[in-house]
């Protein structure tokens, strides 16, 4: 059985990525710029749709902004506990 949501989310970590977006006053497209540096191919709009929890996360996309925004993977999850 293939699923898609979690609790009715696509994504938890969407919300926790904006926040970091924005923290540090990166744009969708900087932010896409920034993933393709690293050999992640997202357009803005896609990021947009993982913001907007209209699109899953790949395992690799969440490692990637991590890397960008130079923090734990974990911080992607934080909201996982509010749910459970």
């Amino acid at each position: 059985m293939k699923i898609n949501k979690y609790n009715d989310f696509r994504n938890i970590s969407g919300s926790v990525l904006k926040e970091l977006r924005l923290k540090t006053n990166l744009s969708q497209q900087d932010l896409a710029e920034k993933l393709q540096l690293i050999g992640i191919e997202l357009t803005s709009k896609e990021i947009s749709k993982i913001e907007n929890d209209n699109r899953l996360v790949q395992d690799f996309e969440l490692f990637a902004f991590a890397k960008v925004f130079k923090v734990s993977a974990d911080v992607f999850n934080k909201k996982l506990d509010k749910y459970q």
